[in-house]
């Protein structure tokens, strides 16, 4: 290793200087009220790539919790924001993208620090940011409410009017990208808006709420309180005045809440688990589906929800695939490093926790055979000398032979563990793909087109990848089939999710006919009535 190599990427906030800390030493709620007095507990972040204690946060209590919806709930009331013309929303988000743009690459560092993921995919996926805050502000400008065509002489507008106060649970492994996603439309459509991030990974998501304060946000109509789900979270969507609820967790969680959430007759999205196939087919550009293919399964350590886990290779290449593939996830092992070295390939996991349950579904399999990976990293880096026995490192994971009927075929691992199978015809692809309880993500590859789009359409999930994968964008609707979830984020349905259509019917006949024609008990009346 060269002398100074780790300096190179230190983060600020261990610099010498007077430069501002990256990271303060301690997080409260950011609320309507300034201060905020909290009896609530306090819990520390850790950096799970070191171990380290970033930052300590304090939650609010149950009372806490209660009198920021309450005060969410006022100022929605007060029209302030929920009331505000389209276009003052509107410069308000582009001025918030402004200031996010301008502050990516601390962003980025502080994803990297709280999560343990590469900061090179910290840098490209936070840049794109400020395009969903640019989304929803054009949107607000463009889009416009409609006339019904209603019969008789009547003129019926149709008018989305927000919901009032509403609360998202976001996670831990894109804290800020996931956020982003749920407060941008809500926002847009004149809500209050409630954030629990992730206890794991709650930094990010705080300095953005205090940042939206400065670009002009009302205090109080974005607040973001950390805390625990079992408390926190659970205090916020039981609340009779949350009108609805926005989660992106597992499945069981998104059970739990939906529960609690349809007691109360709010609304409801929940982007839950995924399982996603990748199915390569035998005139796939090889070296374009082996790529694609570490992708989907290695990026954010395989944290995500539409992590490539099961990939399924037609059989007449599956030698050639299966040999391109381990010498790509060899690759990748040998550039694994400090997560804050810009040349590092992949990040740590959250936590030992998670790193335990994963390596205990890999060794608690019930089929299948382990190519490569299988054992939680120790030692040093071949890359920068860094030592993986201070954090959370799983290596990449490749298990062949694997039965459909297994736990680690059929169960999201939230880790970078893929299991991969051959299958001989296009039908048999399609029934592997499908033989699982989840439908989130899936991806494709193949250099007929046809068949792209034949198989895609086949396929049980709501998104699908054609040559490519874990493709996002502002416009584009994401969310699951079967067990992955409700409803949508992003787009106009994300929009039209946090608003609810209100129609407004006006007598436009001529007084003479509205008197005759309103006179129900008239003893003349006569005819149709519309309504």
């Amino acid at each position: 290793m060269k002398p100074g190599l780790i300096t190179r990427y230190c983060p600020v906030n261990v610099l010498a200087g007077n430069a501002k800390p990256l990271i303060r030493k301690h997080y409260a709620p950011v609320v309507a009220r300034t201060p905020f007095h909290s009896d609530g507990d306090v819990f520390d972040v850790t950096n799970p790539a070191t171990g380290a204690v970033l930052c300590s946060v304090t939650t609010p209590s149950a009372s806490g919790v209660n009198q920021v919806i309450t005060d969410a709930h006022t100022i929605f009331k007060s029209g302030e924001w929920s009331r505000s013309p389209a276009h003052h929303r509107s410069s308000i988000l582009s001025r918030l993208a402004r200031a996010l743009e301008a502050r990516v690459p601390e962003f980025a560092e502080i994803e990297t620090l709280q999560t343990g993921r590469a900061i090179r995919e910290m840098k490209a996926q936070l840049g794109r940011l400020p395009e969903w805050l640019e989304y929803y502000a054009s949107l607000l400008r463009t889009r416009a409410d409609y006339v019904a065509p209603t019969q008789g002489p009547l003129l019926n507008y149709v008018q989305r009017v927000p919901l009032g106060v509403v609360a998202q649970i976001t996670p831990f492994n894109h804290p800020l990208l996931i956020a982003i996603k749920k407060i941008a439309p809500a926002l847009a459509a004149g809500n209050s808006v409630i954030v629990k991030p992730s206890e794991l990974a709650p930094i990010s998501v705080l300095e953005f709420g205090e940042m939206a304060l400065d670009a002009g946000v009302p205090r109080g109509v974005l607040s973001v309180l950390p805390g625990f789900g079992a408390t926190t979270g659970k205090e916020l969507i039981s609340h009779p005045l949350i009108k609805k609820v926005d989660i992106t967790a597992g499945t069981a969680t998104g059970r739990a809440i939906g529960s609690i959430v349809g007691s109360n007759l709010a609304h409801y999205t929940a982007e839950l688990g995924g399982k996603a196939p990748i199915v390569v087919f035998d005139d796939a550009d090889l070296a374009m589906a082996v790529n694609g293919a570490a992708f989907a399964a290695f990026v954010a350590s395989g944290q995500t929800c539409v992590s490539g886990t099961r990939i399924i290779v037609q059989a007449r290449i599956y030698n050639a695939f299966m040999s391109a593939f381990l010498a790509k996830v060899e690759g990748i092992l040998q550039r694994m490093g400090d997560p804050l070295n810009p040349q590092s390939s992949m990040g740590s996991i959250i936590g030992s926790r998670q790193l335990q349950r994963i390596h205990a579904i890999v060794q608690g399999r019930a089929s299948g055979c382990i190519l490569a990976g299988g054992e939680p990293l120790s030692g040093v880096s071949k890359l920068d000398g860094y030592n993986f026995s201070k954090g959370s490192f799983y290596p990449p994971t490749v298990i062949a032979d694997v039965d459909s009927s297994d736990q680690i075929w059929e169960e999201e691992i939230f880790g970078p563990i893929v299991v991969v199978k051959s299958f001989e015809s296009e039908e048999e692809g399609i029934t592997l793909a499908n033989n699982c309880k989840y439908g989130l993500g899936a991806g494709i590859w193949t250099k007929d087109l046809s068949r792209g789009h034949r198989v895609a359409s086949r396929i049980e999930a709501g998104l699908v990848w054609i040559n490519t994968h874990h493709r996002n964008d502002p416009s584009s609707p994401w969310g699951g089939m079967k067990e992955s979830g409700i409803g949508r984020e992003n787009g106009l349905e994300a929009f039209e999710a946090y608003s609810e259509s209100k129609s407004i019917i006006v007598n436009i006949a001529s007084p003479e006919d509205a008197r005759q024609r309103d006179d129900w008990f008239a003893e003349e009346a006569a005819g149709k009535r519309y309504g």
